[in-house]
C-alpha cells in the first residue's frame, strides 16, 4: 500500500515528487500498440501517464458495460504500472476531449427532460449506476490499494460550463461512495472566473489549470487563486485538433518547447497530447464555430508522437527540457512497427444502399418522424422513407428541425443536400411516377458537440425531430431505418447498384506475414462517408480535407485475404484505391 499527498508540494510515501506526465488515451490506440506508446513516453522522461475514461464506450447501452479489448482500461493501467509509471485517471462523466458528446452516452438523450452536467435526477442516477460498475474496475488500481493511480478528477472544465457547487459536490461524493481514496482534483481554464466556477477547494478537491501558452502568466493566475500548495497544469496544450474543411493544425516546436520549459520551472505538468491517436468509428466530436464544425477522424493534435506513433522534433525538444529534472532512462522498444506500401487494390463489388437497406436494418414505422435516440440508436445514419402517392409537382417540401446533414432523394434520385445554414429551407420537388412516389431522407449524425453551451442544445438529438412538411402541412407515415453500420457483414452485394446514390464498395487484397505493417488508405476520388477494414470501423472521411487518408494499424490486418468496405454517400468512388506508407493531405 502507498500514499500520495498534496501538501506544500506532491508527495509519495513522504518523498517529494515532480509530476511530469503525458496524456495518452487508451481508447484512441489499438491495444497492441499501448506498450510501444508507453515505452516512448518513458524514453521521453515522463514519470506519469494520464488518461480520460469515456463513459460512452464503457456503457454503450443503458446497463450494458464493456471493458474488453481497446476498452480494457485495467489492462492499460497495469501495463503502465509494469513500465514504472504513476497514473492519473479522469473518470468524469463528461470529458470533452474532442470526443463524441464529450464522452457522455447518447442514450441519455432519450429522456426529453434530460439536462447533462446538472442536478437532474435522471442524470445523477445514471452517473451513480455507471460509477457502481466502473469503480469495480478502477478502485483496486489506486495507490492506496497497491496500484499506480495517484489522483482522479471530479468533472472536467466545469468552470467553462456551469457554477453549481452542489452538482460538483455530488459528483465528488459519488466518486467517494464508489471507492475513491486518492486525492481528487478539478481542471479548468486559468482565469479567475473559470476557476471560481469550476472548483470546490472547500471540499478538499485540488484545483489545476489547463492552457497551452503564456505559461508564466497562467501559472501566476493559478497561484493567486489557490494561495498555497503545488501548481499543476493538467492539460498543457502543445498543438490542436483539426476540423473538416479547415487547415491542418501545426504549432512551432520551438515555441511549444519554450513554454513547456517555463511551465516546469514553476510546477508540474501533463502534456496534452503526448500522443493523440485516432477517433475510430463514429466517435469524433464536434466544435461550434457559428455553425457545427465536426472534427476529423485523425486526432494527431500535432502531438509529440504522430497519429501513427512516430517520434517528432517536438518530442526531442520536450525530452531536452525534461532532462533538466529527471534522468532519461534507456528503453529498448519492444514492439516492431513498420509502415508498408501495399499498392493499388481493385474494386471487387458494389451495391447501392437503397438495394441492401433491408439486410442492414429493419424498419420502424411511426406516424411522425422520430429522432435517433427515440429509436435506441446512438451514432451513424438514419434513413426516413415515405410514400408521397400520386404524380405531381410540389413547390414546397421542407425538412423541419433536422440534425446534422440531410440528403433528399425522390424515387432514388438525389434532389439536394442540406447542411448547416441550408437546413430547413423549402425544396421544390417533382413526383414523376404515376403512383407510389417514394421519398428517402438520409440523415447523418456528424458527431455531437463536445464543449460549450450547445452541449445541452436540442441539436444534440440527431435525425428529424419536428417532421417533414408537404406544402403547408406535416406529412405523416414514415419508416425509420437505423444505420449504425455495426453489421456490415449483412451487406448483400448481389442486389444491384445505381450511380449517384449512397453505396457500399468492396475491395479485397491478400498480404503475407512478411508484408504486414501500418498503412494509410488514400481516399482520393471519394466524397464523404466511412470505411471499414475487416469489419472494423476506421472512421469518417470527407473530400473537403484537410486529411485525405484513414490510418490502418497493422493489428487490424490479417494474413491472407483482407476486405475494405467503403460507405460513400455522394456518389463518388474510385475503381482502384491505394494503400500507402505515408498519409495524404488536401490542405
Amino acid at each position: 500500500m502507498g500514499k500520495f499527498e498534496i501538501k506544500d508540494d506532491f508527495y509519495i510515501n513522504e518523498d517529494k515528487i515532480k509530476i511530469i506526465s503525458g496524456a495518452l488515451h487508451y481508447f484512441r490506440v489499438v491495444p497492441e500498440y499501448w506498450r510501444d506508446r508507453l515505452e516512448k513516453l518513458k524514453t521521453l522522461g515522463c514519470n506519469t501517464v494520464e488518461t480520460y475514461i469515456p463513459w460512452n464506450i464503457h456503457e454503450p447501452k443503458k446497463g450494458e458495460f464493456d471493458f474488453t479489448g481497446s476498452k480494457d482500461v485495467v489492462k492499460f493501467v497495469k501495463l503502465a504500472e509494469e513500465l514504472g509509471f504513476l497514473v492519473i485517471l479522469r473518470p468524469s462523466p463528461y470529458i470533452c476531449a474532442e470526443w463524441e458528446f464529450g464522452g457522455l452516452p447518447a442514450w441519455l438523450l432519450k429522456d426529453d427532460t434530460m439536462r447533462v452536467r446538472s442536478n437532474h435526477e435522471g442524470y445523477l442516477k445514471a452517473v451513480d449506476d455507471y460509477y457502481a460498475e466502473l469503480f469495480k474496475h478502477i478502485a483496486p488500481l489506486q495507490i492506496t490499494n497497491g496500484g499506480p493511480v495517484i489522483m482522479m478528477q471530479v468533472e472536467n472544465e466545469y468552470g467553462s460550463f456551469g457554477n453549481s457547487k452542489t452538482y460538483l459536490k455530488t459528483i465528488k461524493d459519488l466518486m467517494i461512495k464508489h471507492g475513491t481514496t486518492v486525492p481528487l482534483f478539478t481542471s479548468d481554464g486559468a482565469w479567475e472566473e473559470a476557476l471560481e466556477a469550476g472548483t470546490i477547494m472547500n471540499e478538499g478537491v485540488f484545483p489545476t489549470a489547463n492552457f497551452g501558452s503564456r505559461s508564466i502568466e497562467q501559472m501566476g493566475n493559478l497561484k493567486e487563486f489557490i494561495k498555497k500548495g503545488p501548481l499543476m497544469c493538467m492539460e498543457f496544450w502543445i498543438g490542436w485538433f483539426d476540423n473538416w474543411g479547415g487547415e491542418h493544425k501545426r504549432r512551432d516546436p520551438e515555441d511549444a518547447t519554450k513554454e513547456f520549459d517555463d511551465l516546469l520551472k514553476l510546477g508540474h505538468a501533463n502534456v496534452y497530447m503526448y500522443h493523440g491517436g485516432t477517433n475510430f468509428g463514429f466517435m469524433n466530436g464536434c466544435s461550434l464555430h457559428g455553425e457545427i464544425d465536426p472534427q476529423t477522424t485523425s486526432y494527431d493534435y500535432d502531438a509529440l508522437l504522430t497519429e501513427w506513433g512516430d517520434i517528432t522534433s517536438k518530442y526531442e525538444g520536450f525530452k531536452s527540457v525534461i532532462s533538466k529534472y529527471r534522468e532519461i532512462p534507456e528503453v529498448q522498444f519492444s514492439t516492431t512497427i513498420k509502415k508498408v506500401n501495399l499498392g493499388e487494390v481493385k474494386l471487387t463489388r458494389k451495391v447501392s444502399l437503397f438495394n441492401t437497406l433491408d439486410t442492414l436494418s429493419k424498419p420502424v414505422y411511426s406516424e411522425n418522424t422520430l429522432n435517433m435516440e427515440k429509436l435506441d440508436q446512438n451514432y451513424g445514419y438514419i434513413l426516413y422513407r415515405s410514400n408521397l402517392g400520386k404524380k405531381r409537382d410540389l413547390e414546397k417540401f421542407k425538412i423541419v428541425s433536422a440534425d446534422d446533414r440531410v440528403q433528399l432523394f425522390v424515387n432514388q434520385n438525389h434532389i439536394t443536400t442540406q447542411y448547416q445554414t441550408t437546413l430547413g429551407e423549402n425544396i421544390p420537388i417533382s413526383l414523376d411516377k404515376e403512383n407510389d412516389n417514394i421519398v428517402d431522407i438520409l440523415v447523418e449524425n456528424v458527431g455531437r458537440i463536445n464543449y460549450g453551451a450547445k452541449l445541452v442544445s436540442t441539436s444534440q438529438r440527431k435525425g428529424i425531430k419536428d417532421g417533414v412538411m408537404v406544402d403547408i402541412h406535416y406529412h405523416s407515415g414514415w419508416n425509420h431505418y437505423s444505420l449504425e453500420l455495426n453489421n456490415i457483414e449483412n451487406i448483400d452485394f448481389s442486389l444491384g447498384y445505381k450511380e449517384n446514390t449512397p453505396a457500399f464498395y468492396e475491395y479485397t487484397f491478400n498480404i503475407s506475414e512478411d508484408n504486414m505493417g501500418d498503412t494509410f488508405l488514400n481516399l482520393e476520388g471519394f466524397g464523404k462517408g466511412s470505411a471499414f477494414i475487416n469489419n472494423f470501423n476506421l472512421g469518417r472521411f470527407w473530400e473537403i480535407g484537410p486529411v485525405n487518408y484513414l490510418y490502418i494499424p497493422a493489428p487490424l490486418l490479417k494474413k491472407g485475404e483482407n476486405k475494405i468496405i467503403i460507405f460513400e454517400t455522394e456518389g463518388k468512388y474510385a475503381d482502384i484505391i491505394k494503400l500507402q506508407d505515408t498519409p495524404s493531405y488536401s490542405k
